[in-house]
């Protein structure tokens, strides 16, 4: 894993790429590994900078909700990218399931 996530403290309302390591095995048996890509806002960060550190993502595809539980320190995770942190004033962000709720985020800076 990347040393800038070690130092990046995640937050809840930030939106980010995790780029996650998958093994896929063909019908000969043959191990491929990829990178895939979840991007989402994140909705809970459990458990700060220990090493069973967890962040909950939830993106919306196709109209569906999906979240995803990435460990932080874990080795299947290539990197964890920011792409914009928006306001927030709590620390689960569970009302973010509701759809009306996701209109009323505000954009922050990110430094």
């Amino acid at each position: 894993m990347a040393e800038d996530n070690k130092i990046l403290d995640y937050k809840p309302g930030m939106v980010v790429k995790v780029h996650q390591k998958i093994k896929e095995t063909n019908t000969k048996g043959e191990e491929k590994e990829r990178i895939q890509i979840f991007e989402g806002t994140i909705i809970a960060a459990k458990h700060g900078k220990e090493s069973g550190a967890t962040i909950t993502v939830r993106k919306t595809s196709d109209g569906i909700g999906v979240e995803k539980i990435f460990p932080i320190y874990s080795p299947a995770i290539a990197k964890i990218e920011p792409v914009r942190q928006f306001i927030v004033r709590r620390a689960k962000l569970n009302h973010l399931r509701n759809p009306k709720f996701k209109r009323r985020l505000k954009e922050e800076k990110l430094s």
